[in-house]
């Protein structure tokens, strides 16, 4: 049965909702699901802007064929190529053998390499400012390299205002019947999941999304609907989703607070964690958040570590080292490109506390345009009351340097 829904008078989105994938990459958890959108023209020419993953191709090909009835599929625009979008590229090629391929360069390598056999089509081979002609709509094609494959561009539909985004502008989570940003309730049940889609998947690339976004500030007052292709369509408030994007792809925090990231084997460390955490919000800082890093998946950790301002490591002392999911969780902050935050250090051990320094150095030495604050809290097995100058000490360095 098809299942499909009106953009604008003559686009449709024809793509799908994923509930039983449990990683996206096989390594991000989507408990909300996924959706894989792609989108259909029908203009004096009918068009396909991108398909779907493999495992959603059936309801894709069920969507277009209740649209198309009777008409042939004209072209077949391919914006990115990642299999999650690019898995049914070559069933569309079977289903309409006459379809015409219009995508770039790079991505008709990327689709000889899967193997899909598209040299027996006519390939239409576009670049940066290259122009189509559906009918009555008229297309232009923009290059988005690096965001966040190399292959990547973006749509932009001059007649009605749709720009078909590729990757940008996307989120985790399954549309399940509501397509539109404005039919949900965006900033309380979509941003968290939009974030940590954009932080993980394309946070390396932020030079890459700026320089994306500078292009479409040229067209702005022209840009009336941005289809991505995960999570749902924007047609009002654009500024909104924009603006966030912004800051994410110059790694500025979107607000001041604190992310205490612990990692303890027996309690000891978690316990002084906590005690950080109360002591912050008896001063006044109550914006604190409280994981521990060996039970919560680090995608959701470098979604709070590019929402948040500070960054509290509170971590044991292990084989002389930092605690392995310590150690992994900055590693994916640098290999993310997460600069300009304010680090805090707790560290712990029973013989040989090492961890504080290694962190800091990690910190200072690895990743970017960071600040350690002088103050640390060091324990010797378990926070104790001779520690309480230190905690206080910590607490309050913590909430100048906010206020600052």
């Amino acid at each position: 049965m098809y299942c499909v829904r009106n953009v604008t008078e003559d686009l449709y989105w024809v793509g799908a909702n994923d509930h039983r994938l449990h990683l996206f990459e096989n390594i991000h958890p989507i408990p909300r699901g996924v959706s894989y959108n792609a989108y259909l023209l029908l203009d004096e020419k009918t068009v396909l802007f991108d398909t779907v993953d493999w495992s959603v191709c059936r309801q894709l090909l069920e969507n277009i064929e209740h649209l198309l009835g009777e008409r042939p599929l004209d072209y077949l625009v391919i914006n990115h190529m990642e299999p999650d979008h690019g898995a049914s590229i070559e069933e569309i090629l079977l289903r309409w053998p006459e379809v015409k391929i219009i995508s770039t360069e790079k991505a008709f390598m990327f689709m000889r390499q899967f193997g899909f056999r598209v040299d027996g089509h006519e390939c239409i081979e576009v670049k940066e400012g290259d122009g189509y002609t559906f009918g009555k709509h008229n297309v232009t094609f923009v290059g988005a390299p690096m965001v966040h494959w190399p292959e990547a561009m973006v749509t932009f539909d001059t007649t009605n205002g749709v720009l078909f985004s590729a990757d940008a502008f996307g989120s985790f989570g399954a549309l399940d019947g509501k397509l539109f940003a404005d039919e949900v309730n965006f900033d309380r049940d979509w941003i968290d999941d939009a974030r940590r889609y954009l932080t993980n998947i394309v946070g390396k690339y932020g030079p890459h999304i700026q320089l994306l976004l500078k292009k479409a500030g040229g067209i702005l007052d022209q840009i009336k609907y941005i289809c991505p292709l995960h999570g749902p369509v924007w047609r009002k408030d654009l500024g909104y989703f924009i603006d966030k994007y912004d800051k994410w792809s110059r790694y500025e925090p979107e607000e001041k607070g604190v992310l205490i990231a612990y990692a303890s084997m027996y309690g000891n460390t978690e316990a002084a964690a906590q005690a950080l955490a109360a002591k912050l919000c008896e001063k006044g800082v109550t914006n604190v958040w409280v994981y521990d890093v060996s039970n919560t998946h680090v995608s959701y950790l470098v979604s709070e570590s590019f929402r948040l301002s500070h960054i509290v490591l509170a971590s044991v002392t292990y084989n002389l080292g930092i605690y392995p999911v310590m150690h992994d969780y900055l590693m994916h902050l640098k290999g993310l490109n997460l600069q300009n935050r304010t680090f805090a250090l707790i560290e712990n051990g029973s013989w040989a506390p090492k961890s504080g320094d290694l962190m800091q150095k990690f910190v200072e030495d690895e990743l970017k345009n960071m600040t350690v604050l002088n103050e640390r809290l060091s324990l010797a097995s378990a926070l104790h009351p001779d520690k309480a100058g230190e905690l206080e000490a910590l607490a309050d360095a913590i909430k100048e340097s906010m206020a600052n």
